[in-house]
């Protein structure tokens, strides 16, 4: 995936595209070879065309180049008008008839971005960033406002109630290209693999430690609580516990060959901290095969391999 194609706002203060919107022969030179830059719209008309800023000068993007799917009404027109006070990717398409304004496409760069993206072998890590949570998942642009979903199954090993217990809207992650289907225009992610093995999480913790973590779980036999996003153990059940609680565990024991973490629940921790970023394992590249599961338990084999 070329760095061409990132999620809008990445590219806003970069130095090539300063240098891009400077001046006049720079913006005809990025027509000429369709180089995506980045400027911020500034208004929405009634007819839906977006203004944009660019350095010294002023864009307009026409209402069917606003995003891919306006044309073919496939795309709904909350999909321009929530780009307001937002950075948006475009390339220059030339000027209006006045010569005065540029013109420009979003669209043309989304089309771009998604041709790339359907080139990019799965297991590619890409950078992402959200642009909103609904209860079964997460959407992110992963380039140029090309969005796609990250189911909630696949944010994290540890199960969340909802994608806002691990995300918040605008919050720039990175995600795995799983698959992609070139006749639909849809690209696959995940985001669990990202996050660390079994084994990876466990080595940050040890029998005897005191560590706070959050229940996720409340079960018959006991309370499932996250130690990290994708690490989690079980304690006996305790009265008064809810999903979503904070709580102080103390770690009894950590069994590698059967993948379980024993706790003992101290009590609740009422104050909240601020969030910390998340503790990827990985950044980069490509993965061929994300084993989750230490090779000594069996059983519990928990594998993606990437074709």
């Amino acid at each position: 995936m070329s760095t061409r194609y990132l999620p809008e706002g990445r590219l806003l203060h970069a130095t090539d595209n300063r240098a891009a919107l400077a001046s006049l022969p720079a913006l005809a030179r990025a027509m000429d070879q369709e180089t995506v830059l980045e400027g911020r719209a500034t208004l929405c008309t009634p007819d839906h065309d977006l203004t944009v800023t660019l350095g010294p000068f002023t864009g307009v993007i026409p209402r069917e180049e606003a995003a891919l799917g306006i044309r073919e009404g496939t795309a709904r027109e909350i999909a321009i008008l929530s780009r307001v006070g937002k950075p948006v990717a475009f390339t220059v398409t030339g000027l209006d008839d006045s010569g005065a304004t540029l013109l420009l496409s979003r669209r043309r760069a989304q089309e771009l971005a998604l041709e790339a993206l359907l080139d990019t072998p799965a297991g590619t890590v890409l950078p992402a960033t959200v642009t909103h949570l609904e209860p079964f998942g997460a959407f992110v642009d992963v380039g140029c406002g090309v969005v796609s979903l990250i189911g909630i199954e696949n944010i994290s090993v540890s199960r969340i109630s909802h994608p806002s217990c691990r995300f918040r809207v605008d919050q720039e992650i990175y995600a795995v290209l799983t698959g992609s289907d070139r006749a639909q225009g849809r690209v696959f992610l995940s985001h669990k693999e990202l996050l660390g093995t079994w084994r990876e999480n466990a080595a940050a913790f040890a029998p005897g430690m005191t560590v706070p973590g959050y229940v996720r779980s409340i079960q018959p036999y006991g309370a499932f609580i996250e130690l990290a996003p994708n690490f989690a153990g079980l304690a006996d059940r305790t009265e008064g516990l809810a999903v979503g609680d904070r709580v102080s565990v103390f770690l009894k024991s950590i069994q590698p060959d059967k993948m379980k973490v024993k706790l003992t629940v101290i009590g609740k921790l009422e104050e909240e901290p601020p969030r910390e970023p998340l503790p990827y394992f990985i950044t980069g590249g490509r993965l061929k095969r994300w084993d989750y599961s230490p090779p000594e338990c069996l059983g519990r084999d928990m594998t993606r391999v990437f074709d």
